[in-house]
């Protein structure tokens, strides 16, 4: 299974997970089977740090990736995730491989909106649009 991370180094899994999936700088991308971490990839996000809504899931589909693990994401940004069939799961923090490990606990598995698109009661628009 791979498992993208949302990261705010390129320290791979000793990155801090970045609060927010859309605005990382990097995603650490982590290949796992049953119990081990088979292999460890960095890649830039290409979208960072502005984004159209669907163009940073659509970069993550492309990596091949399964999980999207995160601080957190909005509503449409998990909807899009989900019609690529990777599963969001929100609420990561710390470093890479201690989110990794939360998640493999599973002390991580589920998606809840970020309290940005809450306090703005939209589905993550963030005026991305706008150029922000």
């Amino acid at each position: 299974m791979r498992i993208a991370v949302s990261s705010q180094t390129n320290a791979g899994l000793d990155a801090p997970v970045a609060e927010h999936f859309g605005r990382c700088p990097f995603f650490t991308l982590v290949d796992v089977e049953g119990d081990c971490i088979q292999a460890v990839q960095v890649v830039a996000n290409p979208f960072f740090p502005n984004h159209e809504p669907g163009q940073v899931p659509a970069f993550v589909h492309s990596q091949g990736a399964e999980v999207m693990l995160t601080g957190g994401m909005g509503g449409r940004a998990a909807a899009f995730f989900q019609q690529y069939g990777i599963r969001p799961v929100t609420g990561a923090s710390g470093a890479v491989r201690q989110a990794l490990a939360h998640l493999h606990d599973g002390a991580l598995g589920g998606w809840a909106p970020c309290s940005e698109s809450v306090a703005h009661g939209h589905g993550h628009d963030h005026g991305h649009a706008e150029g922000r």
